[in-house]
């Protein structure tokens, strides 16, 4: 009989009625995941049902105690991942949109003159400037210009643009290794993810092709049977 949308079975972790698109046979589950659930559930039968949020769970417990075989001790980027798959949640976010809502007026500026500064825009603007600046005192030298040769205003204003730039372009350098910090975390956390549902699928796969052997030797033993009683059949009737 198929099952209405609304029919409901029971879990055996819980020990609550549950809908069954919400729930998957108890006989589907095999392996060290199995050992891990009948340690739990000592009235464990394969021919019940669990929830899907028990069985998340207890696949991220699983996860956990393999990351912590291998590993000795989760960091907090391996418990967002064992997280991530108990809630049944996607790792894949856009990081530099996630960076770039935090940043405040300050840090947009000094990324917007970091950008600037480290242009040939800028590098051919300041050169116009500083030509003019040396023609014009150059010019005027009879007329007493406002920064005569050696041309001192020029060398000040110079450095003080230096000591203002670099610490700006620091800045932003800082907030970009920030920014590939947290790119290399949630590319460490994507790939451990991706590492352990891999594993979790090769299993399935193997404990799937377990099952349809023994499915086919069920079959080829009940066909060797058939034959067999054609073949008696046949004879008793050749020896009446």
């Amino acid at each position: 009989m198929k099952s209405t949308p609304h029919a409901t079975v029971l879990c055996q972790v819980r020990k609550k009625e549950v809908r069954a698109g919400e729930a998957m046979p108890a006989g589907m589950v095999h392996g060290h995941l199995l050992d891990l659930i009948q340690k739990a559930v000592p009235d464990w039968s394969p021919d019940g049902h669990i929830c899907l949020v028990d069985l998340n769970r207890f696949r991220a417990l699983y996860v956990q105690q393999v990351l912590q075989e291998e590993k000795g001790e989760l960091t907090t980027l391996d418990e967002e991942v064992v997280r991530s798959i108990r809630e049944h949640e996607v790792m894949a976010v856009d990081v530099n949109a996630e960076f770039d809502r935090k940043l405040t007026f300050g840090q947009r500026l000094a990324d917007h003159i970091a950008e600037f500064g480290g242009s040939w825009a800028f590098i051919m603007l300041f050169g116009g400037v500083i030509l003019v600046w040396i023609s014009y005192n150059t010019v005027h030298l009879l007329q007493k210009p406002f920064d005569p040769f050696p041309y001192i205003l020029l060398n000040l204003v110079l450095s003080c643009l230096a000591a203002i730039q670099a610490p700006v372009i620091m800045m932003s350098q800082n907030r970009q290794e920030a920014k590939d910090r947290l790119h290399a975390d949630h590319d460490y956390r994507v790939n451990l993810k991706a590492e352990l549902e891999i594993r979790q699928l090769h299993a399935k796969v193997d404990q799937l092709l377990q099952h349809q052997w023994q499915r086919l030797l069920e079959i080829q033993q009940i066909q060797t049977e058939m034959m067999q009683e054609i073949v008696e059949r046949t004879g008793g009737r050749k020896s009446a």
